[in-house]
């Protein structure tokens, strides 16, 4: 059975997106079957995986007017599946509002499909919202992007409360999968000093491996590649391929 992990921050520009994109290729890249599902309405995970437009989404997924298995395509990559978000999805939680179990709803359609696949990674919108409510109740676990910035933590506490809330309302087993740290600058005293504060809150959860400040990660979307297939060889690749190794590793010592 899959494991579902949620890529999660309230805070927009830290990362999301760029995290679920390359970790989920890197995770194909391991031969592991891996499904992203976009659900955020900007559909930069989308596009970024060069997937635009598409419909139906991930939006008629969850007003139940497609079937989950309808909707999911292949991307250019072998064992990396994708379930596309488009524009309609911003209006998805007002209609959602009076649906049954609305904050289960995309746990539902997950469960059809989480035999088929190793990992889901879910890129979640920049809110705490309904749509992000339904992802981390769909959830394993969820994986926190923190960018080695001013006002990194600015907001944590506020997510950290609702993963709690979820806890206790909706998924009882939703853990934290791990926190990364972002836009690292080696350059910057302040990125290290940034580091030393978050590793000095969430401890042995935040990964070892850094995601540093890389012109090749900002020019990959563009040409709708992960930075693996964009530049093998450049440090995003490299801290990439890093981050989906220790989370595989992490993974496998849980299990054993």
């Amino acid at each position: 059975m899959g494991k579902v992990i949620s890529i999660a921050n309230q805070k927009g520009g830290v990362g999301k997106t760029t995290t679920s994109i390359n970790l989920s290729s890197s995770l194909a890249a391991a031969e592991k079957r891996t499904l992203l599902i976009d659900i955020d309405p900007q559909s930069n995970s989308s596009s970024g995986l060069s997937v635009t437009n598409h419909s139906p989404s991930i939006y008629e997924v969850l007003i139940g007017q497609e079937n989950i298995n309808d909707v999911i395509i292949n991307s250019f990559m072998p064992y990396l599946d994708i379930l596309p978000s488009n524009i309609n999805l911003v209006g998805a939680e007002i209609e959602m509002v009076d649906m049954a179990e609305r904050e289960k709803l995309m746990g539902k359609a997950i469960s059809q499909i989480r035999d088929s696949y190793d990992y889901i990674v879910i890129d979640c919108p920049p809110s705490l919202g309904l749509l992000t409510l339904n992802s981390l109740t769909a959830s394993d676990s969820v994986l926190i992007p923190v960018q080695c910035e001013y006002f990194a933590l600015e907001g944590l506490g506020q997510l950290l409360n609702t993963i709690n809330i979820v806890k206790n309302h909706f998924n009882k087993n939703l853990t934290i999968e791990g926190v990364l740290l972002t836009m690292f600058d080696i350059r910057l005293r302040l990125s290290q000093q940034v580091a030393d504060e978050v590793r000095k809150y969430f401890g042995d959860k935040v990964y070892k491996t850094v995601i540093h400040r890389n012109v090749r990660i900002s020019e990959a979307p563009s040409y709708g590649k992960p930075v693996i297939l964009y530049d093998a060889v450049s440090t995003g690749a490299k801290n990439y391929i890093s981050l989906a190794a220790e989370l595989l590793e992490r993974n496998s010592l849980e299990v054993k």
